[in-house]
């Protein structure tokens, strides 16, 4: 079960899918329906439940509308605003973790004016944790993501993100945490400006509760880039590559931290185009994790 955030008429719906490309708007079911994800976590709490069952007995009480999501897909790269995806949960904050795969070690440390830094915590127990946003520099997804006009050197970073509520892993979506690596690499102490800016991270297509992926740390991801209508970069990495889980990455950020409901922590790339690649305004960037779809992004300068 995945659960998508849509827009109809100018209004926020939750709508289901059954991995079948249906979209079964959930909001439209009746007047008390949950119309956002947070909706939905709130009453599946108050009830004492999980929101994969909430959200199926809703379902069940009467025909919900339907749309096609490839249908939808296809509109919003059309520019069609109608009837569009939007972020699937606002969240409250977002976390990252750096340096959980061997391919980023290697590549900050080549980048890096000082790099015994990245290192010596990718083989520390504690991991490297920053906040990445408060929520109002997130874009959803066929939104565009945004390079830094300062930066010479940008890139996507495709990441499983967690979704944590009550301290724990609720479930699941795609990040992209856009960085400008030229910025980090002069000094460590920038990472703030490489990482926190406008519209450096994206999120979507889609939150997919924990009981329906069976295995976090058995998922590919694969990115592919495309400029002008070719393809310019493609890589591929997997979660097991990770040398930390979600468990324990999770756990170390609700540690002495409580974080809001709703926050999201995305859990490191294992994917790195080469020094010599960088992003520019018109670029498309597709991310793509099994179990949870697809998340597509434009690029614009900020």
């Amino acid at each position: 079960m995945r659960f998508f955030q849509l827009i109809v008429d100018g209004r926020p719906h939750v709508a289901v899918d059954y991995n079948d490309g249906w979209l079964r708007d959930l909001t439209s079911v009746r007047a008390s329906a949950p119309s956002t994800l947070a909706d939905l976590f709130a009453a599946a709490e108050a009830a004492g439940g999980r929101v994969d069952r909430l959200a199926a007995s809703i379902l069940a009480e009467a025909n919900a509308g339907t749309y096609e999501l490839a249908a939808v897909e296809k509109d919003m790269r059309a520019g069609e605003r109608g009837l569009r995806l939007a972020v699937p949960l606002r969240p409250a904050e977002v976390w990252c973790a750096g340096v959980t795969y061997r391919r980023s070690m290697e590549e900050r440390t080549e980048e890096s004016q000082t790099p015994d830094v990245y290192t010596r915590v990718y083989g520390a127990e504690r991991p490297e944790l920053f906040l990445k946003d408060s929520g109002h520099r997130v874009v959803g997804p066929f939104d565009d993501v945004g390079v830094r006009g300062d930066a010479a050197w940008s890139v996507p970073e495709p990441e499983l993100a967690l979704v944590i509520h009550g301290g724990r892993i609720a479930g699941y979506t795609i990040g992209n945490d856009v960085s400008s690596r030229d910025i980090e690499g002069e000094n460590p102490l920038y990472l703030a400006q490489a990482k926190v800016y406008e519209r450096s991270c994206a999120i979507g297509p889609c939150f997919v509760p924990a009981e329906s992926l069976a295995d976090p740390q058995a998922l590919s991801i694969a990115m592919t880039i495309e400029r002008a209508g070719t393809e310019v970069f493609a890589g591929e990495t997997d979660t097991a590559q990770m040398v930390r889980t979600c468990t324990e990455l999770c756990s170390w950020l609700v540690r002495h931290n409580p974080v809001p409901d709703g926050t999201v922590l995305f859990t490191g790339t294992g994917i790195v185009p080469d020094a010599d690649f960088t992003l520019m305004p018109g670029d498309v960037v597709r991310i793509n994790i099994d179990g949870i779809g697809t998340l597509e992004n434009g690029v614009r300068a900020v």
